[in-house]
């Protein structure tokens, strides 16, 4: 009784059900701070659900009003086991605090109809009776998707909140297929047909076919036509003939050349409004059969082929009579002959004679009398053939070795064209080309090399004809000679600056200096410096980076004993304070006890 009384003189009531297993004088600073009031920390520690809400700013609790309070001012207990801590009127409750504004339809309806388990994804909140928590914002946590997966799911799309019908947000333009003509005027439930699936009526939007207009309509020409539909006809109206300009005739036996096709339709075919005989009055007609629609002017002496000798263009528009046989003549034809229009040749009639004694009769001196000797040009044939044409040349690689600049190195393997077409008049030329390097190649070094190692700007100095990397200048020669690693050392690593998109470049060959600094990096800044300057040849050697000229007796702290078999790096490295490995060249201290503990 005693105890009881005790604990009743401290417990302000009973606990609600739900904290019902919290009772007991061992319990209470589950939630109370020692004389203090309820804390909202033990609050969340619990309700780990709204701590979550609250650290993702989402929710009624995270709103910037509610979060400020403590969670005593709505929710106080020790009012009886039957006492409701959560409660607010639902009528005048402002739904915007949660984050959710209500709009349209949802404004009418019960809170209940949406705050309920089914549409709670959390099994674990979904098991408490009477909660607002674990709604999802996207429709389809509510709604039932009626389009069974067949569209997005973003349902704002085409929808809104007044209602579901119509779609007031859907747009058939951005559809697949867009609506024009009389297509605009016909009603969605014409091509969108309502049918059943998986057991509910189910209404039809993707996955209808409209590649072309008979997967809709019915074709009146009994498919005797072929093609689009859309050749002839226009969305507007089916009477509307449109095919004078769009159809593709070459879908038919009779493809459309020349005059042809600019041809009215009507003028060959007959005229009719039977969508069964339109366009079917010349179907067994050939494409060689002229005379079946024109009047034979040669009385048949030539026979029925027109097309032999003549073109769809025009009558008068002669073909190349490649049906000749040539080699009745005196002058077969042979090689590119063979492919050459007649008319190119007999520019009158085809019966008038053509001096063909020299190629020159025919064809323009390209070379503009630059093999002439004595006044006389050698013929095509010397160096061209009928086989190949006058874009290969029988010249041979023989012959240009007795010329003034035989060609040795990577000349040999230079296309002709690289030296011989000249980039001003984009011809071929043969003849004072020069002999000097720069006479073709750019010399990039112009100004840059004094004249004592590049006399004349002569670059065969240190280039040769195999490639331009090969350079063989003696180093030894300058003020400067290479031994150690600067021997295996690409020329360009030195006296080359490129830019790091390999378009621009400068270059350094004379006042380069002499210093290791001029070309590396000091990482030792001024630790050894003698009157500001650093000379890393004191300790480094040309062979590598190992500080082989270095003498550690010649310091303050001659290296004695074990000392003289340990790393340098168990010294000299240290850890910073970001822990990063740093080293100290310079120590300073030199006791025993600086180092060792």
């Amino acid at each position: 009784m005693g105890l009881a009384l005790g604990y009743g003189q401290i417990s302000p009531g009973d606990l609600s059900q739900s904290h019902a297993d919290l009772e007991g004088m061992s319990n209470c600073t589950l939630c109370h701070e020692l004389g203090a009031k309820v804390s909202d920390k033990k609050c969340l520690e619990c309700h780990k659900e709204i701590q979550s809400l609250i650290n993702k700013k989402d929710g009624y609790h995270a709103n910037p009003g509610v979060v400020k309070k403590d969670c005593f001012e709505c929710h106080s207990d020790h009012h009886g086991r039957n006492f409701d801590m959560i409660r607010f009127d639902e009528d005048t409750f402002n739904h915007d605090l949660t984050g959710y504004e209500l709009e349209g339809k949802h404004e009418e309806v019960d809170c209940r109809k949406c705050h309920v388990s089914e549409n709670i994804q959390d099994r674990q909140i979904s098991k408490r009776k009477n909660t607002f928590l674990g709604l999802d914002e996207s429709c389809l946590s509510c709604h039932d998707d009626v389009h069974q997966k067949t569209l997005p799911n973003d349902c704002m799309a085409c929808h809104n909140m007044e209602a579901f019908k119509p779609a007031p947000n859907f747009d058939h333009n951005t559809a697949d297929f867009k609506l024009e003509g009389e297509h605009i005027n016909v009603d969605c439930i014409e091509c969108h047909q309502i049918t059943t699936r998986n057991g509910k009526e189910f209404q039809v939007f993707n996955e209808i076919p409209f590649n072309d207009c008979i997967a809709c309509h019915q074709d009146p020409h009994n498919e005797q036509l072929p093609g689009q539909c859309s050749q002839c006809h226009t969305e507007t109206s089916f009477a509307t003939f449109a095919g004078r300009e769009n159809f593709d005739h070459n879908t038919t036996n009779f493809k459309l050349n020349g005059s042809h096709q600019t041809t009215d339709c009507f003028t060959c075919h007959a005229v009719t409004e039977n969508p069964l005989t339109v366009f079917q009055d010349k179907k067994r007609i050939s494409e060689n059969s002229c005379i079946s629609c024109h009047q034979d002017v040669h009385s048949g002496e030539y026979g029925n082929e027109c097309v032999k000798c003549h073109r769809e263009t025009s009558f008068l528009s002669l073909r190349s009579m490649d049906f000749f046989d040539h080699t009745v003549t005196d002058y077969p034809l042979e090689g590119k002959h063979m492919e050459v229009d007649c008319r190119q040749c007999h520019e009158k009639r085809f019966s008038a004679p053509i001096d063909f004694s020299a190629c020159k009769n025919c064809h323009d001196d390209y070379h503009r009398g630059e093999f002439r000797e004595n006044e006389v040009s050698p013929d095509c044939v010397e160096c061209h053939s009928l086989e190949n044409g006058f874009d290969y040349s029988l010249y041979t690689l023989e012959q240009h070795q007795s010329t003034a600049f035989p060609l040795e190195g990577a000349h040999n393997a230079t296309p002709c064209f690289a030296c011989h077409v000249s980039e001003t008049e984009d011809r071929w030329s043969f003849r004072n080309l020069g002999t000097d390097c720069v006479d073709c190649h750019q010399d990039i070094h112009e100004g840059y090399i004094s004249e004592k190692y590049y006399p004349e700007d002569e670059c065969k100095v240190c280039h040769v004809n195999e490639a331009w990397n090969l350079v063989s200048f003696d180093h030894n020669l300058t003020e400067w000679p290479l031994d150690g690693k600067h021997t295996e050392v690409d020329c360009r690593s030195c006296h080359f600056v490129i830019s790091e998109n390999n378009t621009t470049f400068k270059q350094t060959f004379n006042n380069l200096g002499g210093q290791c600094i001029t070309c590396h990096e000091n990482i030792h800044d001024d630790t050894f410096a003698i009157e500001g300057v650093t000379d890393c040849a004191r300790c480094h050697v040309t062979d590598s980076w190992f500080p082989r000229g270095f003498n550690h007796n010649r310091t303050a702290f001659p290296l004695e004993g074990q000392h003289a078999k340990i790393t340098c790096s168990a010294c000299h490295e240290v850890a910073s304070e970001n822990g990063e490995t740093e080293v100290i060249y310079k120590l300073g201290k030199f006791k025993c006890i600086d180092c060792h503990l």
